[in-house]
């Protein structure tokens, strides 16, 4: 088994760090507030008064903290630095794919291995077979160390030696979450508004969720083989969109409800209409999207 640093021991700090030691490594752990560190003891964690020591007698040290300023905070001290060298440093902490690139660049020029990760679940599913951790970086090493990594998360998986790629799908995947709860709050508030039961909703967006799904479906093909201008298998133009969603800007109107998600979807199309795409497919509204 490796021995292992960690920084970090937070909700999901600590949930890694539990699943590495019930894996069979011997974990050294810091965290800036020493009980949460201590508290892992009966899972036979060590705590550690400072980051350098943590990593001392490790092989592998993994960081988890608030962001990258606060990584950066603790990895760039000399005396961290020093230790770390000759280690491999995985990177688990959530930031930009810049972020990623510029603190890969760093422990390359600094001696010190390293792996990105991006953690594509909550603490609580951590360790489980279905669970999915990204990691960038050196394939060899990753590799290397494999056993570690499918211990924390059963679907773990190499994506890239692009030291920004994970957190760069970490965000394409949030984005894709967040407009999904985004659509279901503004859904489920006009259900109040409108007096629509919960469960009569839920039943109907059970019949029309193959309509969705075949529309997402073909809108990454197209998007993907650049058919974005109006045709024979165009499910619904610009113009038919515009349409349907001035009913919802009406009813926040009407129920004074909030109108910033129906606002915002209606200032793209705004933009794709004055531009003379009004015949064309939703697709088009990618070119858009990649600048204002």
């Amino acid at each position: 088994m490796t021995t292992i640093g960690f920084f970090g021991a937070g909700r999901m700090g600590a949930s890694l760090v539990r699943t590495l030691a019930k894996s069979g490594h011997e974990v050294h752990v810091w965290n800036r507030t020493a009980a949460k560190a201590e508290a892992l003891a009966p899972f036979g964690v060590q705590a550690k008064p400072t980051p350098e020591a943590a990593a001392a007698e490790a092989e592998i040290v993994f960081v988890n903290l608030l962001d990258y300023a606060a990584s950066d905070a603790q990895l760039r001290k000399p005396e961290v630095t020093q230790t770390l060298k000759g280690k491999l440093l995985v990177q688990l902490t959530s930031g930009s794919p810049k972020a990623s690139r510029d603190t890969g660049a760093w422990a390359t020029g600094h001696g010190i291995a390293y792996l990105d990760g991006a953690i594509m679940a909550t603490p609580n599913v951590i360790g489980e077979p279905e669970t999915l951790i990204l990691f960038v970086g050196s394939k060899s090493l990753y590799q290397k160390h494999e056993r570690v990594f499918v211990a924390l998360a059963g679907k773990s998986a190499f994506l890239s030696e692009d030291f920004g790629a994970a957190s760069a799908l970490d965000s394409a995947l949030l984005g894709q979450m967040w407009s999904t709860l985004f659509g279901t709050l503004q859904a489920l508030t006009i259900n109040r508004a409108e007096n629509i039961n919960a469960d009569t909703y839920a039943t109907y967006l059970k019949l029309v969720q193959p309509v969705i799904d075949g529309a997402e479906r073909d809108l990454m093909q197209r998007v993907r083989d650049g058919r974005d201008g109006g045709d024979d298998e165009t499910f619904a133009t610009i113009a038919a969109h515009n349409v349907a969603l001035q009913h919802l800007r009406h009813i926040n109107a009407e129920r004074g409800l909030n109108p910033v998600l129906a606002d915002a979807y209606a200032s793209l199309f705004r933009t794709v209409i004055q531009n003379g795409h009004v015949g064309d497919d939703f697709a088009i509204l990618a070119r858009f999207m990649s600048a204002p």
